[in-house]
C-alpha cells in the first residue's frame, strides 16, 4: 500500500479548474498502480475484442468499420502525445451487464494534455463522465494512463486508490497523423472497454 502513497496524495486536484493529477516524475507504472488496474492493463486485448464482438453481435459492424484505426485493437504506431487542447470522443463497446447497449458513441468533450513538474497529465473537460490522470512512459508503443472518474457536478477528482470503482487505467496510443486515443478496459460502469479518441483542437 505504501507504493500508493505518492499517487494517492496527488491525485486529488480539481478537474473543474484542470488543476494536474500528479504523480513524482519518474514513477513507474508498477510502483503506481493497483493491483486491479496492472491485471486491467494486463487484459486490455481481451476487454477491446470481447467489446467488439458484442458490438458486431448487435449488428454495429458498419459503424465500427467507419471508425478504422479507432477500433483496431492492434493499430498503435507508437510516438508520444503533444501537449495541447483536444476534441476527444467516446465510444463504448460490449456491455458490463444485461440491458445494457454494447455500442455507444457520444459527441465530441473538450479534453487537454498538459505537463506539471516534469509529469503529463490528461483531462477530459466537459461531460458527465470526466476521466482525469496522469500519463506514464511505458514502452515504444503505447503509454500507461492511470486516473479516476469524475461525475456529474464534481469538482473535485477522488484520490487514485480510494476507491476501486472510480479507478481506471489504460493506455495512450498514436494511432495516426494527428490521431490518438486512450483505451480503458474494463471500467467500473457501463461497458467492457472506453475508446476516447483524441484529436487536435
Amino acid at each position: 500500500m505504501k507504493a500508493l502513497l505518492p499517487l494517492a496524495a496527488l491525485l486529488v486536484a480539481g478537474c473543474a479548474t484542470d488543476n494536474a493529477p500528479l504523480t513524482p516524475p519518474g514513477t513507474t507504472v508498477r510502483a503506481a498502480a493497483t493491483d486491479g488496474d496492472r491485471q486491467r492493463l494486463r487484459d486490455w486485448r481481451e476487454a477491446f475484442t470481447r467489446g467488439l464482438a458484442e458490438a458486431r453481435a448487435a449488428g454495429h459492424q458498419p459503424a465500427i468499420l467507419r471508425e478504422g484505426a479507432l477500433l483496431e485493437p492492434d493499430a498503435a504506431l507508437g510516438g508520444p502525445i503533444p501537449n495541447g487542447t483536444y476534441r476527444c470522443r467516446v465510444i463504448k463497446l460490449g456491455a458490463r451487464s444485461p440491458g445494457l447497449l454494447p455500442f455507444i458513441a457520444y459527441p465530441r468533450f473538450n479534453c487537454r494534455i498538459s505537463t506539471h513538474a516534469g509529469v503529463q497529465h490528461f483531462a477530459k473537460l466537459t461531460g458527465s463522465q470526466r476521466q482525469v490522470g496522469t500519463i506514464l512512459p511505458d514502452g515504444v508503443l503505447r503509454s500507461v494512463f492511470l486516473g479516476t472518474l469524475v461525475l456529474g457536478d464534481e469538482q473535485r477528482a477522488m484520490p487514485y486508490g480510494a476507491d476501486s470503482e472510480r479507478d481506471l487505467a489504460g493506455y495512450v496510443e498514436r494511432i495516426g497523423p494527428q490521431r490518438w486515443r486512450l483505451i480503458l478496459p474494463y471500467p467500473r460502469f457501463e461497458s467492457l472497454i472506453d475508446v476516447i479518441e483524441l484529436v487536435p483542437a
